[in-house]
């Protein structure tokens, strides 16, 4: 009996397959998104203020750093929790990959988060005119807790080593 259940426990690892491979679609949507962006920059660059057009730049770094963390989420999740990835060593294979162990893996997820929320943040300052002080300030509060979040991470776990 023991051995049935630990064989159907290594077994169901498999179920994360197809959320790991969701997430592929999650990085098609988002460059969709990206181009709709990049075609409003284009399209709308002569006509819209300088502080507009930085902020859709934003935009587009805050879309493709979300891209980023998402493909590296899922390859390394996939990696770690259902199995080896079998790509070719033809030097079109990321050097991270294959090294991202969970612990690695959570404190890039936290400086990724860290990089995001300031991007936001930063469109939040430079269109300060939209948004209530209040609402501001909460926007700060929520970018320290993150920032303080990856500090204790990557302090806690140089603790354990």
């Amino acid at each position: 009996m023991e051995r049935l259940i630990e064989g159907l426990l290594y077994r169901a690892r498999w179920l994360l397959a197809p959320i790991y491979l969701g997430l592929s679609l999650a990085v098609v949507a988002l460059g969709v998104k990206f181009f709709m962006e990049l075609y409003h920059l284009l399209v709308e660059s002569p006509f819209i203020s300088e502080a507009s057009m930085i902020l859709i730049v934003l935009s587009l770094i805050d879309i493709a750093m979300v891209g980023g963390l998402i493909v590296m989420v899922m390859m390394s999740g996939y990696e770690n929790f259902v199995s080896q990835l079998d790509v070719e060593e033809d030097g079109d294979k990321p050097n991270w990959l294959g090294k991202l162990d969970t612990s690695s893996l959570k404190a890039k997820i936290a400086a990724s988060i860290v990089a995001i929320s300031s991007i936001h943040l930063l469109k939040k300052f430079m269109g300060l005119e939209k948004i209530e002080h209040y609402d501001l300030m909460w926007y700060v509060i929520i970018h320290l807790t993150f920032v303080v979040s990856a500090f204790a991470m990557g302090f806690l776990d140089r603790l354990k080593k």
